[in-house]
């Protein structure tokens, strides 16, 4: 995340974002701007920009699925933000919902005089707090300052940027033309309005009393602002930019794919860009943060999530998942594995192998040259350098010493119906297949356990501990027949 400019004005800005709409396009029951881009809501994103702005808060405007609005930004009991906010919010209910100026009006009265109000949208979600702190910094707290792009191509239903006539491209704003009051000469206008506004407060409280609603949708459009402020002698600049997608809206599953694809293929171009390997940028998914070292490979399918850290000449095989997870170097992830650290994390210690098909879960710490095999789970478990479980295995809660071999198709015993309880395996020690270790219990070191045996007491260290029905043969059996 960007750095805040360290300057006075920075410390008087007021974010104000737009998080009313109901998004009919999108055809969903949940609220638009909780849909999420590359693992986060579109709203995460924004306030992630208003904290990196540096901001001294931020007010949401919200309407439809207020509730789950408020909630995932922490503001009920029940919330489940999934992130912290670290940015001081309040909300405002717009109800009726009259349009971008009348929501701006809702969040007017909580906002103090002697600041900046920088307008943001919920829906457009890459906006980078560098481009905020630019467009605030034109604004200076002396005038209006908006946010435009200019593609050299139809604008298609955006507000066009009216300036002086007889100007160059740099010339004041007069007017922003929403498309469907446009002229047709206003209509082949190219550069347009991004939604992103600063503006002195007080002259945008004083502006926003202006609105009418005699246009074409009859609503308060917050474009209308800048004639205001025009005809009152505010100036008003545009900082133009030349990246469309910093500005993308989401108004449609279509429109959340193509921009979900952008920001992965910016992500990809920025791993290989630094050096690392991937088979295939077009399948591959960050769905968080991904740091990694160097000749670190990624094949193809996978997805990262959280916070994921892959030291030197790590290789992950294709189609894995991997979250909040720090895998040390020369480690190898083959293909189809899964691993999802939760709140604890999971470590996988230097030049481990890890799958086919194997899980890691929350609180898994797997230790150098640990190997764990096809159809292996792992479960807040500590495993010790050199520690096997190659085939068909459980371990939950429990401690691994150095050089275990466990074997196919045991299971650590730890939950007795209402509590966890913890299973210790010593150094050296050999479980064989198909055991059951019923905690908690402790295999001491250099123990070995007979297969299929099922452990419910210590076992001392360098013992043979067998546990299991005594086998009997009956010669010259006859297995029953159908119809007998």
């Amino acid at each position: 995340m960007t750095e805040p400019i360290a300057s006075p004005i920075f410390n008087s800005v007021d974010v104000v974002i737009m998080a009313a709409g109901k998004g009919t396009r999108m055809k969903s029951r949940l609220p638009k701007v909780l849909h999420r881009l590359a693992g986060r809501p579109l709203l995460g994103h924004v306030l992630r920009a208003a904290e990196g702005l540096g901001a001294r808060g931020a007010t949401l405007v919200v309407g439809h699925g207020a509730a789950e609005v408020q909630a995932f930004c922490g503001a009920t009991p029940k919330s489940n933000p999934g992130e912290t906010v670290q940015l001081p919010l309040q909300f405002v209910l717009q109800e009726p919902q009259l349009g971008t100026g009348h929501a701006v009006q809702q969040a007017a009265p909580l906002l103090p005089d002697d600041g900046v109000t920088l307008v943001l949208n919920g829906d457009v979600p890459l906006v980078e707090p560098a481009t905020l702190q630019r467009l605030v910094a034109q604004c200076g707290g002396h005038q209006i300052a908006l946010l435009t792009v200019d593609t050299g191509e139809d604008a298609g239903a955006y507000g066009r940027i009216v300036r002086a006539a007889q100007r160059a491209g740099d010339a004041p704003v007069e007017a922003i033309v929403e498309a469907r009051d446009a002229t047709p000469a206003q209509r082949e206008i190219t550069e347009w309005y991004s939604g992103v506004m600063a503006a002195p407060t007080a002259l945008l409280k004083k502006y926003l009393a202006l609105l009418r609603d005699d246009n074409a949708q009859k609503e308060f459009y917050l474009t209308d602002v800048v004639k205001h402020a025009v005809a009152h002698g505010t100036p008003v600049v545009a900082l133009k930019i030349a990246d469309e997608m910093e500005v993308a809206g989401v108004n449609s599953p279509v429109q959340l794919a193509e921009l979900e694809r952008g920001v992965q293929r910016r992500a990809a171009t920025g791993l290989m860009e630094s050096g690392v390997r991937l088979m295939d940028p077009a399948r591959f998914d960050l769905r968080g943060e991904l740091e990694c070292g160097q000749d670190v490979e990624i094949d193809v399918g996978c997805i990262f999530e959280g916070v994921v850290s892959l030291a030197d000449g790590v290789r992950i095989g294709a189609h894995c998942v991997i979250a909040n997870a720090r895998i040390e170097a020369g480690a190898v992830i083959h293909p189809f594995t899964h691993i999802d650290g939760g709140r604890e994390g999971v470590t996988v210690g230097a030049g481990a192998l890890v799958g086919p098909y194997a899980r890691l879960r929350p609180g898994a710490r797997l230790g150098a040259e640990v190997h764990i095999g096809n159809f292996v789970e792992v479960k807040n478990s500590t495993l010790a350098a050199g520690a096997k479980a190659n085939h068909l295995a459980y371990l939950g809660d429990a401690t691994v010493g150095e050089r275990v071999n466990y074997g196919a198709g045991s299971i650590t015993a730890n939950y007795d119906g209402a509590n966890k309880h913890r299973t210790v395996i010593e150094a050296d020690v050999h479980v064989g297949s198909n055991c059951v270790l019923v905690a908690p219990v402790t295999l001491g070191a250099g123990a070995t356990i007979g297969g299929g045996s099922t452990i419910t007491k210590n076992v001392p260290e360098g013992a043979l501990s067998v546990a299991r029905g005594k086998q009997i043969t009956l010669a010259q059996w006859d297995r029953p027949k159908k119809g007998t």
